[in-house]
C-alpha cells in the first residue's frame, strides 16, 4: 500500500510585510509572498536567475508566530502543503488560485544582510 503525501519546502524571502486578518471566531489568518531564486544555463550557456512567487497563508498560532518574526526581505524555510482554491466573482467569472498552508518555518537571517 502507498502512501501519499502534500507536502512543500521552500526557501525564499517574503516580498512584502506579512498581513494578518482576525475574524469575528477568533481564527487568525496571515498571508505573505515568497520568492523563491532559481539559477539556471539558457541555450547560450549563460546564467540566468528565474524568480517564482508563491503566496503562502498561516493560521491561529502559527499565523501569530509569523506575524511576529517573519521581515520582508529576510531568508526563511517553510514546510507546508499545498491547497487550491476556486471560486466565481460578482461578474460570474470562475477563478483558482494555489497557495502554500504553512505548517512551520525557520528564519535563516535573523537580521543580518545577504544575498542569495
Amino acid at each position: 500500500m502507498s502512501t501519499m503525501r502534500n507536502s512543500v519546502i521552500l526557501i525564499g524571502r517574503p516580498g512584502a510585510e506579512p498581513e494578518t486578518r482576525t475574524f469575528n471566531d477568533n481564527r487568525i489568518i496571515t498571508r505573505f509572498s515568497l520568492a523563491v531564486n532559481e539559477t539556471h544555463r539558457n541555450a547560450n550557456h549563460e546564467q540566468v536567475k528565474d524568480t517564482q512567487w508563491f503566496n503562502v497563508v498561516a493560521w491561529d498560532k502559527t499565523a501569530e508566530r509569523v506575524a511576529l518574526a517573519v521581515k520582508k526581505g529576510k531568508r526563511i524555510a517553510i514546510d507546508g502543503a499545498l491547497r487550491n482554491n476556486e471560486w466565481t466573482d460578482s461578474n460570474g467569472q470562475r477563478h483558482q488560485s494555489t497557495e502554500i498552508h504553512l505548517n512551520n518555518f525557520i528564519l535563516l537571517d535573523w537580521g543580518k544582510e545577504q544575498n542569495d
